[in-house]
């Protein structure tokens, strides 16, 4: 992995905040590391003789982010409210709105919490491709342990309130000097110091080794297969809007990654595994549509009934999201994204490109294993984004 910081660039820097968005969008800039609005970061400083946390803010992308971006939460109520016990996530997001330093900011990062409590001036955290590639395995977390002996490693916890809790209390006797980074399985990786420098370089030098890792033990070799089947595109795109209720754009990818991907026996296996990192689950959902004959009806029917099953099974008074799929794979001719606009289309296939890669690498290291269905569904279910739909 390129390491892109340049000294030259920060040399008219000031402040703190002006180095936390340098190497925040030098993170942003590298699609192995976060995509469309993943990971987050922050700085901790002082305003008006109060400690403050900038963090990241609620629907920034860290490539485009700017100063007004990093909402400044105080310090101390954040690290006071990881050593409660109990905390719901809408709750946690009211209390850190009133402990803004501007209330007209967009909400901080519910990982917020979990950035205050690492005691380090500046902390980075991205999905990067390369880790949860290797931890969405069934050797993930012994190949983790051999390859970052130094990293405390924390097994998949949601995020938000619960995570932060949990890292609080494993964290209160830990010698921090001597931990190197946070590696959470199935979801990415947090380094930190005191340089924004040196954070970022542990980012790049941590990632660059899971790299390496995957280039000698999980060489990818992409078939060159022609398309060896077809596909009624306006009937698809017909049926997926019937099922969706709107209008849906759909993008059709033939690119060498999404044959090799559609060509695979036992696909309908293959294939739905679940997600590369839990926060692409909203994009994509934790499934694709498999089509493997003429008969898209049929198949988008199964795939709701199976949805609305999923749903049944771990609902406790959730309002049910929209159930038909957000992507297809087709046996022999490629993969279709669904969006409600072109722009929609493009991240669900750009999302797909890196889970598709990660799942094949993965595959050859094992078998590719993403979080629970338990664990997807509270994902998918999140309390946060359900307030939103029960207004």
């Amino acid at each position: 992995m390129t390491n892109l910081y340049n000294d030259q660039d920060t040399k008219d820097f000031k402040t703190d905040l002006d180095y936390r968005v340098y190497t925040s969008q030098l993170l942003g800039r590298s699609d192995e590391l976060v995509l469309h609005g993943g990971g987050n970061t922050s700085v901790k400083s002082v305003v008006d003789d109060t400690e403050v946390l900038y963090v990241k803010g609620s629907g920034w992308d860290l490539v485009t982010i700017e100063p007004q971006g990093f909402p400044a939460v105080e310090l101390q109520f954040l690290k006071d409210m990881a050593r409660l016990t109990e905390l719901s996530d809408s709750d946690m997001v009211d209390a850190q709105r009133k402990a803004m330093l501007d209330k007209s900011a967009p909400n901080p990062s519910v990982e917020a919490i979990l950035h205050a409590i690492i005691p380090f001036k500046f902390v980075d955290h991205t999905h990067a491709d390369a880790i949860v590639t290797i931890t969405n395995n069934d050797f993930g977390k012994y190949n983790i342990e051999e390859l970052f002996p130094n990293f405390l490693l924390v097994d998949y916890i949601m995020p938000g309130f619960i995570l932060a809790h949990t890292i609080y209390k494993l964290t209160r006797d830990i010698d921090w000097d001597k931990c190197e980074g946070i590696i959470l399985l199935n979801h990415g990786i947090f380094t930190f110091d005191d340089d924004p420098k040196k954070s970022y370089d542990k980012m790049i030098d941590a990632v660059s080794k899971a790299e390496e890792f995957l280039d000698d033990n999980a060489n990818l070799v992409i078939e060159k297969y022609m398309p060896r089947a077809t596909l009624d595109i306006q009937k698809l795109q017909e049926i997926i809007s019937e099922t969706k209720g709107y209008d849906a754009v759909i993008k059709v990818n033939q690119s060498p990654l999404a044959l090799h991907y559609a060509s695979q026996r036992n696909l309908q296996q293959k294939a739905t595994k679940g997600v590369l990192t839990p926060e692409h689950i909203i994009r994509t959902k934790r499934v694709p549509l498999i089509l493997e004959d003429d008969d898209i009806q049929k198949a988008v029917d199964s795939y709701k009934d199976e949805y609305i099953a999923y749903y049944e099974e771990f609902k406790k008074d959730e309002v049910c999201l929209n159930p038909a799929p957000n992507w297809a794979v087709v046996k022999n001719f490629g993969t279709v994204s669904f969006g409600k606009t072109q722009k929609e289309a493009n991240i669900i296939e750009d999302v797909n490109n890196h889970t598709m890669r990660a799942v094949l690498r993965a595959d050859i290291l094992g078998g590719f294993q993403s979080i629970s269905l338990k664990d997807s569904f509270e994902m998918e279910y999140w309390e946060l984004e359900q307030a939103k739909l029960k207004k």
